[in-house]
């Protein structure tokens, strides 16, 4: 885990390249987005702009775009229209995410459901997502149509499975690799391989692209799982011990249960059975944490899934559109914000 820390301000500039590169397209994908959620029911209006304007990165749109661009993709509608659905999907399952673990903030903002219900954010979830599958249909690509319509049905399902498995201290890596392969990482390849289909790619630059998106989805998720124990700072707005709290149990708790004595598992099993975990609790889990050096171990699993997105862009022949999207891969890792 050496290398996390220090690479942060080239991993930031990273992105930061990408997102100058592509302002201007990203631009009219915000602009399409506010277009398409209009409403004349008051209520929507104000939910979805206070949604949209509590921050986000915009990354799944911007891997659409550029995965586009890398394949040669010249005109400049089709990567807008469809970079706001994957944005949309993506929109959609936060306002549900949050119903589903009560959060009240989200990137340090109050959360939809915690100022206007879990009722109505459950309703405009599923609004966002009747309006991107107009816009798909509008689009017209029935190969598109069906891979975003089938990657909204993988985080639905990742999203019962963590339910399922909620509270398991013994927990399968396995399992949870699936949960966040379904949950994350799916829509993050469905936004590379669209792009590739945008521009008409043959089938191995299309598995390319999408190798490359589910790969970096999981660096992304299992990063962002490891930072919920990075205790000495709150990074991003991330509140530290978030997911210990939800019952959510993640690779740095399956690395103690691996590596933990009989007594430390019984501990980790009582805790996560528990309706409510206290601060108490949470002090002890750090400590094994610490002791079986968990956050490292997950970076390093983290490291591994980069590597592997990394090289997928193998295939592509040096541009500097190619570069932008490897040189993104360490921005999952070592991001801080």
């Amino acid at each position: 885990m050496g290398s996390v820390v220090p690479l942060k301000k080239s991993a930031n500039s990273a992105y930061l390249e990408l997102k100058n590169l592509l302002n201007g397209k990203l631009s009219k994908v915000e602009d399409l987005i506010l277009r398409k959620l209009k409403s004349d029911v008051d209520l929507i209006e104000k939910m979805t702009n206070h949604h949209l304007n509590s921050g986000g990165k915009r990354l799944r749109a911007l891997l659409t775009l550029q995965s586009a661009k890398l394949t040669g993709y010249k005109d400049e509608v089709r990567d807008i229209n469809l970079a706001a659905c994957v944005e949309l999907i993506h929109s959609a399952t936060l306002l549900h995410d949050d119903v589903i673990d009560v959060s009240e903030l989200r990137r340090g903002v109050k959360t939809t459901n915690s100022i206007w219900g879990n009722q109505s954010s459950i309703l405009v979830g599923d609004y966002l997502l009747s309006r991107c599958f107009e816009m798909m249909v509008e689009d017209g690509d029935l190969e598109i149509l069906k891979l975003l319509s089938s990657t909204s049905a993988k985080i639905a399902q990742g999203e019962v499975l963590q339910l399922q498995h909620k509270g398991e201290a013994d927990l399968l890596e396995e399992t949870y690799i699936e949960i966040i392969n379904l949950k994350t990482a799916s829509l993050f390849a469905a936004s590379t391989k669209t792009g590739a289909c945008l521009s008409k790619s043959n089938e191995k630059e299309k598995k390319a692209l999408e190798s490359y998106g589910r790969n970096l989805g999981l660096a992304f998720q299992i990063a962002d799982d490891a930072l919920d124990y990075y205790a000495k700072e709150k990074v991003f707005g991330k509140e530290v011990g978030k997911d210990f709290f939800e019952g959510k149990v993640t690779l740095p708790l399956i690395t103690i249960f691996q590596k933990g004595n009989e007594e430390e598992k019984t501990f980790l099993s009582e805790a996560m059975k528990k309706e409510k975990r206290t601060e108490e609790d949470f002090s002890e889990i750090l400590a094994l944490i610490y002791k079986y050096k968990a956050v490292e171990a997950t970076f390093k699993k983290a490291e591994y899934f980069v590597n592997v997105s990394f090289d997928a862009l193998a295939i592509f022949p040096e541009s500097k559109d190619k570069k932008i999207l490897q040189n993104l891969t360490s921005f999952s890792l070592n991001r801080s914000f």
